[in-house]
């Protein structure tokens, strides 16, 4: 790989890392880690999925997910209700919704501030190449 290629990722991860410091910083203030506060958000963006769509989709293993979710019904912030089969589906609660909704304004503001540096068009480019990195399927990948 070349040193310009390992540089660009490095960079990638380096503002990944970022704003996740800073979102996990911010939401705590608020009583909820991004972890948390990222559930809640997937949950709401998918209605009647199962625990393990929902794991898939938070970055989680089933086994971490069901402990997320555990904390976030103690919390107060999502309810279960039984799906097809065993599975079960969850959804928020009014608590949770306004959580939700803090946590928006959150990420807002602290992606705000991320981009800042960068002009509309330089975003907008960015977008574009990054959604045509997510699109390109890692199988097409070649390692050589």
């Amino acid at each position: 790989m070349s040193r310009t290629l390992e540089e660009l990722g490095l960079n990638l991860k380096k503002v990944q890392s970022r704003h996740h410091r800073a979102l996990d910083a911010q939401l705590l203030r608020l009583g909820v880690s991004l972890v948390q506060w990222n559930a809640l958000r997937e949950i709401d963006r998918n209605p009647g999925s199962t625990a393990h769509r929902l794991a898939e989709l938070t970055f989680n293993s089933d086994q971490a997910f069901g402990t997320l979710t555990t904390r976030l019904l103690r919390l107060g912030f999502i309810e279960r209700q039984p799906g097809h089969g065993r599975a079960n589906t969850h959804q928020l609660t009014q608590s949770g919704k306004v959580m939700l909704a803090k946590g928006q304004e959150v990420m807002q503001e602290v992606l705000t501030a991320s981009f800042a540096p960068l002009s509309q068009a330089e975003r907008a480019t960015l977008s574009r190449i990054l959604t045509k990195l997510l699109a390109h399927s890692p199988d097409e990948v070649d390692p050589s």
